[in-house]
């Protein structure tokens, strides 16, 4: 079973700027996550304390065992395949920039760590620091409940960023993307649950009475922030989930079709060839998928 602290006012400074951790989870993997992307000022932290799959980052794979480390930030797809056999258990904390916040006072070598962390938008390495077991602890205060237990958790968090960026200056392979948009936090969630969860029947004017705004206005939103229209952003949604459907072996091309919402199988394998260059049947038997699952 998944816990999830999502209701927690949990925030810290660091280099005179403020981050949000507005949602922290922890629990096994029993289902594929399809491939997403956060806003602008949006991090997950993930740490795999057991269990083994694969995680693919802006069309890399990686395998993951015991121990893993890895960030995911701004526009950075990524999506997760457990083993079926041993599922990943993980820990991820979603953290937000919040820019609306009144900047603080700080140290020079603070300003440093502020940037370091906000520009490393993918790291997966070799946990150096001993990181996974201060995200432990941050779950255990918020379990436990003890008296201090929310200002523990802050400092805890502001330590975690310190560690990471050790762990990024021992990796000199982390890659790093420029983002200068940003996002309201709401929105943020709101949009990116939207195209994870909802992928069979999303349709424009359904996010834009989420988001409060008009259809034109969404369609904005979404190609300043991730730099896609509607269509793309759906587009990529449903074929993602695809390729999970696709790992599930007693699912037919018809079943697929269905559950991401096409009239037919006919539209769908004629999708997914455009997308992909193949057909789900082909894709499926050259991916070998059924491997990791």
């Amino acid at each position: 079973m998944n816990v999830n602290y999502n209701e927690l006012n949990l925030e810290f400074s660091i280099g005179g700027k403020w981050f949000q951790a507005s949602n922290l989870i922890q629990g096994p993997f029993q289902k594929p996550v399809p491939c997403h992307s956060h806003g602008a000022g949006s991090f997950e932290i993930h740490y795999i304390a057991s269990g083994y799959g694969i995680v693919c980052i802006n069309d890399i794979i990686y395998e993951i065992g015991p121990g893993t480390l890895f960030v995911t930030g701004p526009l950075v797809r990524h999506s997760q395949i457990p083993q079926k056999k041993d599922p990943m258990y993980e820990f991820c904390i979603y953290l937000k920039e919040d820019i609306y916040h009144k900047e603080v006072p700080c140290q020079s070598y603070e300003e440093e760590l502020f940037v370091t962390f906000v520009n490393t938008t993918f790291w997966f390495g070799t946990d150096v620091q001993q990181t996974g077991a201060l995200i432990k602890e941050i779950f255990e205060e918020l379990e436990g409940r003890q008296v201090g237990y929310l200002t523990q958790a802050e400092l805890l968090l502001k330590s975690l960023i310190i560690k990471l960026v050790r762990c990024y200056k021992c990796d000199v392979r982390m890659k790093k993307i420029a983002v200068k948009t940003s996002i309201a936090e709401k929105s943020a969630v709101i949009i990116e649950e939207y195209f994870l969860y909802e992928f069979q029947s999303l349709n424009l004017t359904e996010l834009a009475n989420r988001l409060n705004l008009s259809p034109r206005q969404t369609e904005r939103l979404l190609m300043k922030c991730y730099g896609k229209t509607f269509s793309q952003k759906k587009a990529e949604a449903r074929m993602s989930a695809a390729v999970f459907l696709l790992s599930e072996e007693n699912s037919s091309i018809s079943i697929i079709s269905e559950k991401l919402g096409y009239s037919s199988a006919e539209h769908f394998t004629a999708a997914f060839k455009r997308y992909y260059g193949h057909s789900p049947s082909e894709y499926r038997k050259h991916n070998n998928l059924n491997f990791w699952v």
